[in-house]
């Protein structure tokens, strides 16, 4: 039994704000620490429950954060960017299952440190369904057939994710209490959490479908400004929607999807003040 575990910063446990997650500044390298014990814990039940291989894809910013010489030394790392699939990087049909770590609601939502790939971006769609990291990963890992098995993070993510995948588990290590203030389990609680609900993730495997894509899905990103819209639409094959801020892209699969989405927030994030 394969494992994919992709791990986000922003839903770690006592991470409040963007002194955490932002490598230039000064809780960042304690947030690195917590980030990999949390990444254990799951790691540790997982491989007591029996399963042979755990992939663990580093998702957060340049997704270099996760300690490698302190990760679980039986489970592999990928680390660095740049990636053709960032988030999900090496995700396909080997895997009993997947679990998203550190993840945060979407953008315009409530929830600690919430967006959704680039404060540049307003909304996702998937046709007509709006969708934020979370939900976009969900999708490149339907397209497998791979179940999002536990997703872990707020309060907020937790309940967006109950949203989008029946009978998923949830391990809410924080509660929001605004946008950059929470209320966190300790680290060893927290792990604890992990722990008990990855085991029962993997117990209930068979209760949780994949969340299957459109097998043609039509992108829409909308931007926060003209100008990201702009940017994003010099991507060949997309459509700025007259009096808007949506580009649309008809993709041939959630794949291609994907890394449209990837390419037209690279340049939408070109975009300047003045």
């Amino acid at each position: 039994m394969n494992l994919f575990l992709s791990v986000d910063m922003e839903g770690i446990t006592g991470l409040p704000d963007h002194t955490y997650v932002d490598s230039h500044k000064l809780n960042y390298e304690r947030a690195r620490r917590i980030m990999t014990e949390e990444a254990n814990y799951v790691i540790e039940a997982a491989y007591k429950f029996g399963c042979e291989e755990i992939l663990v894809n580093d998702s957060h910013s340049k997704m270099n954060n996760l300690l490698i010489d302190e990760i679980h030394p039986e489970a592999s790392l990928i680390t660095g960017d740049v990636k053709p699939f960032s988030m999900v990087q090496d995700l396909d049909e080997s895997y009993i299952g997947a679990m998203f770590l550190g993840y945060h609601a979407r953008a315009g939502q409530k929830g600690v440190m919430s967006h959704s790939m680039t404060f540049g971006v307003r909304n996702f769609f998937i046709d007509d369904k709006i969708v934020g990291e979370l939900g976009f990963n969900a999708y490149v890992a339907g397209h497998f057939g791979v179940p999002v098995l536990m997703v872990a993070g707020d309060d907020q993510a937790c309940a967006e994710a109950e949203q989008l995948i029946e009978n998923v588990v949830t391990a809410p290590v924080k509660t929001t209490i605004s946008r950059s203030a929470v209320k966190a389990l300790s680290p060893r609680k927290a792990g604890e959490l992990l722990q008990r609900q990855a085991k029962s993730a993997l117990e209930k495997r068979a209760s949780i479908a994949p969340l299957k894509p459109p097998k043609h899905p039509t992108l829409r990103i909308e931007f926060t400004n003209y100008g990201q819209a702009e940017w994003a639409s010099l991507m060949p094959g997309t459509e700025l929607e007259p009096g808007t801020t949506t580009v649309k892209f008809e993709a041939k699969d959630i794949l291609e999807a994907y890394q449209a989405m990837l390419v037209m927030t690279e340049l939408a994030m070109r975009t300047t003040f003045s």
